[in-house]
């Protein structure tokens, strides 16, 4: 077995190591410390400290570290460089008049309230999608969509059977495959899969929040540590666990090879414990960085995870007890005694522990109406869902409900962006594009555009995942690259020769064509964005034809025909359309 790499916080590892009764990681951090914090005559050495270090002989040397309330002293918790606000509940009653509405007002089957809950609950609101929930009234829509497996997805399941049929393989069966050389097959599989889904999945609630877990528990794809097994991730703990407890999501994605590499837990061992994994479950995953916790307490999250590791042959899951600290372990009101080489369940018991926590539950709800309702929530609505979360034990489905279904979410029109992916993504389902004659060419080339845009599905170095704010997005580059895909899908729609199969652009107009230009601007318009263009920007549209609103429209003329695809990626350019 190859030795642990050193971790990449091995300075504050080494000072608190003698503290919680460990070893310091790595000889040279050792033979460092020894150095800087011997005195001028060497202690006497203490038999009965027995040697944890493979390589001493001899008598073992203690190692003299500050305690860990003088690191604690030191280190503050690390500032994200944003975090979501919340707003006052007067300040967002005032914005947006929710002390007018009464509570079950979001199920209305209007139109309008059909149309923001297919913006937000979906990856691209579609006419047919509106209509589907109009149908159904928002209520029970939401209802069946929380109930994934109720909903019959067959063409999406065919899809991915001819398409992807790799993505079944056991992570040991891709190293029977593949090893020793890496590869990115898998991985490419798994996001190209990942946006089919968006697109065409009758599931589309699912999919948004498998959208909202990827970007929580990060395992970035189709490169890196999880080359492997990231396929499985997000089958075994993504897409299982998304409507599921928040508790067993965490579980699993601990005793995750994918999330195990990713976050080098596989490596950490009593002798050399890394915090990585240790430092994330606190900061990225549950509590957050203002949870509460001290810089003493990610050792002690770091050691109590030792042992959940990874087999180095088939790539599997595997707890190397051998790697285990003993000890008590004491973290954010979690006590276990930890006295077993074997132990797991403290492992398991620490991560549940923290998934229950009150400050989990405001971070998980802060998040979700980030993602759902506004960049700065209502915190009413934000202390409601914590409440619903921790009453249903971690279950998220019984939080997603609430927050669709609630005032401020009715009332939040207008005050979420689209972020890239979801542009392009949206694009291709209200211009109906199909799977077609080489879907995943076609695939290939959104993946392409969505990483020009700064948006590549799981791509985002950091672990903390994409940011979902407006501002993050503002660049002239993310808008340019959604632009020019817009283009370019009237284009393949016109194509002779398409990779995918789209419906001719002109059936996006009244069969009878509008009197006017002002008419044939409006109906497009509508068409797209579910309502006509302001005036000023209809009449722009008209400008960029060299017509005014009042000029008559003719049949033959080149609006209906040739510059037909840039009038539509014209009105997709529009600020409306960029709006969740």
């Amino acid at each position: 077995m190859s030795p642990a790499p050193l971790s990449r916080r091995s300075t504050a590892a080494a000072l608190l190591a003698s503290a919680l009764d460990t070893v310091a990681p790595g000889a040279a951090g050792r033979a460092a410390m020894r150095a800087a914090a011997a005195p001028a005559t060497a202690p006497a050495v203490d038999p009965a400290v027995p040697s944890t270090n493979a390589q001493v002989t001899g008598a073992p040397v203690r190692v003299r570290a500050p305690k860990a309330a003088t690191v604690d002293r030191v280190y503050r918790p690390r500032v994200p460089l944003s975090e979501p606000r919340t707003s006052t509940a007067s300040s967002w009653s005032r914005k947006v008049g929710i002390g007018r509405m009464t509570s079950g007002s979001s199920a209305s089957t209007s139109a309008e309230a059909a149309l923001h809950l297919a913006r937000r609950a979906s990856w691209g609101a579609t006419p047919g999608l509106v209509a589907e929930i109009r149908a159904a009234g928002a209520t029970a829509w939401v209802d069946a969509q929380l109930a994934p497996a109720g909903i019959a997805d067959t063409e999406m399941d065919a899809l991915l059977a001819a398409q992807w049929p790799r993505l079944s393989m056991a992570i040991w069966e891709v190293h029977d495959a593949y090893w020793p050389s890496s590869t990115g097959d898998l991985g490419n599989d798994l996001v190209q899969s990942y946006v089919a889904r968006a697109l065409w999945s009758r599931r589309q609630l699912l999919e948004v929040l498998v959208d909202f877990w990827t970007n929580h528990l990060v395992v970035t794809a189709p490169w890196g540590d999880a080359w492997d097994s990231a396929h499985r991730f997000h089958a075994d703990v993504i897409r299982k666990h998304a409507l599921g407890r928040y508790a067993d999501m965490l579980v699993a994605a601990a005793k995750h090879p994918a999330m195990l590499e990713q976050l080098d837990n596989a490596s950490s061992t009593k002798r050399a414990p890394n915090e990585n994994f240790g430092r994330e479950v606190l900061e990225l995953h549950t509590v957050g960085h203002d949870g509460g916790y001290l810089e003493s307490d990610i050792l002690r999250s770091a050691l109590v995870l030792t042992g959940m590791s990874v087999d180095d042959e088939s790539g599997e899951y595997q707890y190397r007890h051998i790697r285990h600290h003993k000890g008590r372990i004491d973290i954010l009101g979690f006590s276990h005694a930890n006295d077993s080489a074997f132990g797991e369940a403290a492992g398991v018991a620490y991560l549940t522990h923290l998934a229950r926590h009150p400050r989990t539950a405001r971070r998980i709800a802060t998040k979700l109406c980030v993602r759902f309702v506004a960049d700065a929530p209502p915190a009413a609505l934000v202390d409601r869902l914590a409440q619903v979360y921790l009453a249903n034990d971690t279950r998220i489905a019984p939080v997603v409900r609430a927050l669709l279904l609630s005032p401020e979410f009715a009332a939040s029109t207008g005050q979420k962006t689209k972020r890239p992916l979801e542009n392009l993504v949206s694009t291709a389902r209200v211009l109906g594009a199909r799977p077609g004659a080489d879907t995943k060419d076609w695939l290939r080339e959104l993946l392409w555009a969505a990483r020009v845009a700064g948006q590549a599905p799981m791509a985002w170095p950091a672990p903390n995942g994409y940011p979902d704010v407006a501002g993050a997005w503002a660049g002239a580059g993310a808008v340019l690259a959604c632009w020019n895909w817009h283009m370019s899908q009237g284009w393949e729609a016109t194509s002779s020769t398409p990779e995918i199969s789209y419906p001719a652009l002109r059936t996006l107009l009244p069969a009878t064509l509008p009197a006017t230009y002002g008419g044939y601007v409006d109906a497009l318009a509508t068409r797209l964005l579910h309502a006509p263009l302001p005036a000023t920007k209809r009449d722009a549209v008209c400008a960029f034809l060299d017509r005014t609103a009042a000029t008559a429209l003719k049949p033959t003329d080149p609006a209906v025909g040739w510059r037909l695809p840039y009038v539509v990626a014209l009105v997709l350019d529009s600020p409306e359309f960029a709006t969740r």
